[in-house]
């Protein structure tokens, strides 16, 4: 009885750049399926560059996955395989594909002969997660003018693919993206059957044929097994640091409150002592009048102390 074949998780470092690092083929299928291209502006030909020397992020040593390449049309693209979110992606990622834009332009260049950067992001974590992004998993970020969004700026290209959002809703809508994204999210360690509409996609099959187990060495599945360990840790290192962020956060702002709810006490106090001082001088003052009158009308000085509560000596100063 011929065992079933098992397979690894296309999103490790070691399977996504045996895929997508080392088979420009492969790469350049995905890449026509999930950018954002006109049909005659496809990519044709693929090839592979130096990857530029970006600083780590700490603590994120292990979470980036990357591939750099360039095609016929001399676009760049920079493919990053995200196990894990935090903002700061999206600032590298900004970061990476415009230090990737500027060094194309040599000694003597003209800003004409500037090609396009697109920098995809695809994460396997949610990072948008209000209602109206409920149910949006594709974000294509580019410089368009605020008002007249047709209106645009050529030269830097961002999208971030949510994979955990994706679902295949409509098989028929952007068939080959759907296969590939459906790839990257059903095939893992616990796949046991591959759907036959995969197999239907030369590309992707050769991807499968890519991650079958038995096609690693020992020494590879101990590597791969040792990246899924790091991403753990790091994430759980990570969310550790994210609460302690979020327990400062509300400590502080439990702080503030209370900061604020003493200032206004003591305003309180201060306000309530003018007050009391405005009534006791009014009262004073009311008090002085009636012993003016009464002094006026020629009562006696003992009644008037009696009734006004004033001093011999106030009294006779009136």
């Amino acid at each position: 009885m011929q065992s079933k074949v098992k397979y690894l998780d296309p999103k490790n470092d070691l399977t996504f750049r045996k895929i997508f690092g080392e088979r420009p083929h492969l790469l350049k299928s995905f890449l026509n399926s999930v950018l954002p291209f006109e049909e005659d502006r496809q990519i044709v030909t693929l090839e592979y560059l130096q990857p530029e020397i970006i600083p780590e992020l700490p603590n994120l040593k292990r979470s980036i996955v990357d591939v750099h390449c360039t095609d016929n049309y001399g676009r760049t693209f920079i493919v990053e395989m995200q196990m894990y979110w935090t903002s700061a992606f999206k600032q590298r990622m900004l970061f990476n594909s415009s230090k990737a834009y500027v060094k194309q332009l040599k000694d003597g260049g003209k800003y004409r002969e500037l090609r396009p950067v697109y920098g995809l992001s695809l994460v396997d974590d949610i990072f948008l997660t209000t209602k109206e992004f409920e149910n949006i998993y594709y974000h294509h970020y580019s410089m368009v003018h605020s008002q007249q969004t047709n209106e645009k700026i050529e030269g830097l290209e961002l999208i971030f693919i949510e994979l955990p959002k994706f679902k295949a809703q409509n098989y028929n809508d952007k068939r080959l993206q759907t296969l590939w994204l459906r790839f990257l999210t059903e095939i893992d360690e616990t796949t046991t059957e591959v759907p036959e509409d995969l197999k239907s996609v030369d590309a992707i099959r050769e991807a499968l044929d890519c991650v079958e187990k038995r096609a690693f060495t020992e020494e590879e599945l101990m590597y791969y097994d040792t990246y899924w360990d790091a991403i753990r840790i790091e994430k759980a290192a990570l969310e550790e640091l994210e609460e302690k962020n979020q327990k400062l956060t509300i400590e502080k702002e439990q702080a503030k409150q209370l900061l604020e709810e003493e200032r206004r006490q003591k305003e309180e106090e201060r306000r309530q002592k003018e007050e009391a001082k405005k009534r006791e001088e009014e009262a004073k003052r009311k008090i002085i009048e009636l012993a003016k009158m009464l002094k006026e009308m020629n009562v006696a000085i003992e009644k008037i102390i009696e009734k006004t509560g004033l001093s011999k000596e106030e009294i006779e100063k009136l």
